[in-house]
């Protein structure tokens, strides 16, 4: 019948205006985000920029270099930094061994991508116990938890015991060193003493 028409007609039209709104609706998300990507950086250009921002190496003077200053020596934390961290043996590394430790940390910093805190506390773990620092780069590698280095033994209860077991330790040795040297100094005038008296 004619009315049958109508629907059906109707239907199909109404059904034609729903799939071209769809279509345009698809074409404008699509042309919106293709517009939005062609301002934002990509992974690639990304990449590349860090890259070039990292320390390289420098065949004329052998040695890592770097231009960028947070990547620099003396940009992130010192020696007594390290001591908190690690201990003794990379704060002396450090003392003694200053553009040794310094060339380690940058070529660290090319190989890993990481900036130079986080260079220096896998560097300062890796002084004070090379096989534990490896078994723990391993274990990251087979999918365990990555061990923050940069941040480590730094709580504040932590840097407190730290620092009263150090003046404890500094006062013990300084208090044998004193004592050993008075000893000494007693030792010596006595025996002086007796030669005056002509006692030795």
């Amino acid at each position: 019948s004619l009315s049958r028409i109508k629907l059906t007609t109707q239907y199909y039209f109404e059904k034609h205006i729903t799939m071209t709104r769809t279509i345009l609706s698809s074409i404008f998300v699509a042309a919106l985000i293709g517009y939005c990507s062609a301002f934002a950086p990509s992974q690639s250009s990304v990449r590349e920029t860090s890259l070039s921002m990292a320390p390289r190496f420098d065949k004329t003077s052998e040695k890592w270099i770097t231009d960028v200053p947070e990547e620099m020596e003396g940009s992130s934390y010192g020696p007594i930094g390290t001591l908190y961290r690690a201990g003794p043996k990379p704060f002396f590394t450090r003392i003694f061994n200053p553009d040794t430790y310094d060339q380690a940390v940058l070529k660290y910093m090319a190989q890993d991508g990481c900036d130079r805190k986080e260079a220096q506390g896998n560097m300062d773990a890796f002084l004070e116990n090379p096989q534990d620092w490896g078994f723990q780069k391993v274990s990251e590698q087979n999918g365990a938890y990555k061990k923050d280095y940069a941040n480590a033994n730094m709580e504040p209860k932590q840097v407190i015991l730290t620092t009263v077991w150090g003046v404890g330790v500094v006062y013990f040795l300084g208090s044998l060193v004193y004592n050993g040297a008075q000893d000494q100094i007693l030792v010596g005038s006595f025996h002086r003493t007796m030669e005056l008296l002509g006692m030795e």
